[in-house]
């Protein structure tokens, strides 16, 4: 079990949003159905992942503008409705993504202790609503807009490592707190990190709407939760 002292050479957490703080894959299965009209017995979400995937990968560019097309894409292999009214409102939904439930009072907790920094492959206009749905915790903020690049291209922690050498801080006092193993958690370990993995999906099969990765990367430290992790680096709330 890891104590407060175990975080104590970290000065600052980097923080992948889209997954560990926000939970888009409720958000995809809420909007899929809610759209569709179809029940889980009749589209699991297995499906829908797999085929949001797919078309995520085909439309791989900034979020708050081509979830459209990853819509018609996954309305259309899935025998959906594909009219751009149904597009307009995944588009948008994507846009509202909430944190997950215990997102707002971790990061609250933790920002007491350390500098937090964004890191997402969302775009500036994603980037702004998740943020103000988590309330705004962040110190600084990097996402695809500004690094031409997604993760787990190198060059995305690259751009962040040397904007945070600018404040003052190493990558030794930098902490990566992630969810997904194939854009966050491998790269961040190949590249001489330390890093948390906050498995959300714990307890569950498959890799859900993140990319499978063949292996599992062991992380330094490892939580289900972020509010774990918080208990963990700050102590129980009070």
């Amino acid at each position: 079990m890891s104590s407060a002292a175990s975080f104590s050479n970290f000065k600052v957490l980097t923080f992948d949003v889209v997954g560990t703080l926000i939970d888009f894959e409720t958000g995809v299965l809420s909007a899929v159905r809610r759209i569709s009209g179809k029940s889980p017995a009749e589209l699991s979400d297995d499906k829908i992942f797999e085929s949001y995937k797919r078309g995520r990968d085909k439309h791989h560019e900034r979020s708050s503008e081509v979830m459209f097309h990853v819509y018609r894409y996954l309305a259309k292999e899935l025998g959906l409705q594909a009219d751009d009214a149904s597009c307009d409102v995944f588009q948008l939904a994507v846009l509202r993504w909430g944190p997950f439930p215990d997102s707002v009072e971790a990061l609250k907790r933790l920002r007491t202790k350390f500098r937090l920094v964004a890191m997402t492959n969302a775009d500036r206009v994603a980037l702004s609503c998740y943020a103000h749905a988590l309330g705004n915790p962040f110190d600084d903020t990097v996402c695809a807009d500004e690094t031409g690049v997604a993760k787990p291209d190198p060059e995305f922690f690259a751009y962040n490592k040397g904007r945070q050498s600018a404040f003052g801080y190493k990558q030794s006092d930098i902490l990566h707190v992630a969810q997904s193993q194939y854009h966050d958690i491998g790269i961040a370990r190949k590249l001489g990190y330390k890093v948390c993995w906050i498995e959300r999906r714990q307890g569950m099969a498959g890799f859900g709407g993140t990319p499978a990765v063949e292996t599992l990367t062991k992380p330094d430290f490892h939580f289900p939760t972020l509010k774990a992790l918080a208990d963990a680096a700050i102590g129980p709330a009070a």
